[in-house]
């Protein structure tokens, strides 16, 4: 799979400067972000960070509204740990972070390469994080992709198709526990439909996942998986949603055998002040050796609120409940906007036993206490 992902990346890049002779569009940007965070309740108590990510597009554009683009991204980061005059801890990676090229027309798209797909009509908790690890807290959202091929059509009353194929992408993703057999590809597909007040959309992927090495969960080389997901949302008084999504694996994996993760949420927009924005949500996900038993459950609740202050700042809040584990997640946004630069100051109180899925496997950092500052440069 190695030698696919550098085909495809040396394809990718070489097609940028061979079709610069159209002179059509070719755009270099990029985001910079540097961070420092505080929590005493861990070994290394300061935390401090950078990030980066030169990002190059190029359009192409043809007759009849067509269009071919492609885009090449790097995600370089680095961060340190210390406890003052005692240790000190130093990690760095350097990866891609997109890799794609696109052939789009005004109905059509079809889109090769390490990319983001996702979708679902929840908002903060996702059952269908099917292939993303996006953290509502995170100002950044930032998310791995998946490498594959993904083809979607748009009808002219706004329903739409989607069409995937995922090879290489080894590691969990999204609520996955175990990650896919090197070699064999994903398949999958999404219909969405208008309804009255709203769409519905009926989805579903195909996988065989390797569960060896995995603690508490019987180790198999080859399991067949089958995904059903689906998500309806309304725009009522208020915008409600229902979003849900049914694994099941075709070996006796004990409680892990099926997952059934499903969301209700509103929201509203109050008129009080610049306009304060609330989100509920409800998620109830199960784990059973036979589907839809409820035996194995946990159930969170989440309060967002965000609130506009003036033209350049902004203050939200998250609050999870865990019903299942009594315990709550608290965190706290104030953003402010300068010309190039947005400064975020972030609080948060969580249980040391953290259990919200997080981009990067940074749970051992947001566990407990602490404060975090983030500065970030858009070019």
């Amino acid at each position: 799979m190695a030698e696919v992902r550098s085909i495809l990346s040396i394809w990718v890049l070489l097609a940028i400067p061979g079709t610069l002779l159209s002179q059509d569009t070719l755009i270099f940007k990029g985001q910079l972000s540097a961070w420092a965070l505080y929590n005493g309740g861990l070994d290394l108590p300061l935390y401090a960070g950078g990030r980066y990510i030169p990002q190059l597009n190029y359009e192409l554009f043809l007759p009849k509204e067509r269009k071919i683009d492609f885009e090449a991204s790097v995600n370089l980061n680095g961060n340190v740990g210390f406890h003052p005059f005692d240790t000190l801890n130093a990690t760095g990676q350097i990866k891609p972070y997109r890799i794609w090229g696109r052939y789009s027309s005004p109905q059509f798209e079809l889109r090769v390469g390490l990319q983001k797909i996702n979708f679902g009509s929840a908002s903060l908790l996702r059952p269908l994080m099917w292939f993303d690890q996006l953290d509502p807290r995170d100002p950044l959202k930032l998310t791995d992709g998946v490498w594959g091929i993904l083809g979607r059509y748009y009808f002219l009353n706004n329903a739409n198709i989607w069409l995937w194929g995922l090879l290489g992408n080894n590691d969990p993703k999204g609520w996955e526990m175990a990650g896919s057999h090197k070699g064999l590809p994903e398949l999958g597909g999404r219909i969405q439909s208008p309804i009255p007040s709203g769409e519905a959309a009926l989805s579903y992927h195909y996988r065989v996942s390797d569960t060896r090495g995995l603690e508490g969960i019987p180790p198999f080389e080859k399991v067949r998986e089958n995904r059903i997901g689906l998500d309806v949302r309304l725009d009522l008084i208020v915008g409600a949603w229902l979003e849900g999504s049914w694994i099941n694996s075709n070996k006796n994996l004990g409680p892990y055998t099926n997952q059934e993760i499903f969301n209700a949420g509103i929201d509203y927009t109050f008129g009080i002040g610049n306009g304060l924005l609330v989100v509920y949500e409800q998620l109830l996900a199960a784990y059973d050796e036979k589907a839809f038993q409820f035996r194995n459950t946990t159930t969170f609740s989440l309060l967002s609120l965000s609130y506009p202050i003036g033209l350049f700042d902004n203050l939200s809040g998250i609050i999870y409940y865990d019903w299942t584990n009594q315990s709550i997640y608290n965190f706290l946004n104030w953003q402010r906007q300068f010309k190039r630069i947005v400064l975020y100051l972030m609080a948060y109180w969580n249980p040391k036993d953290y259990r919200i899925p997080l981009q990067e496997n940074l749970q051992n950092l947001y566990a407990g206490r602490g404060i975090q500052l983030m500065l970030v440069l858009n070019h």
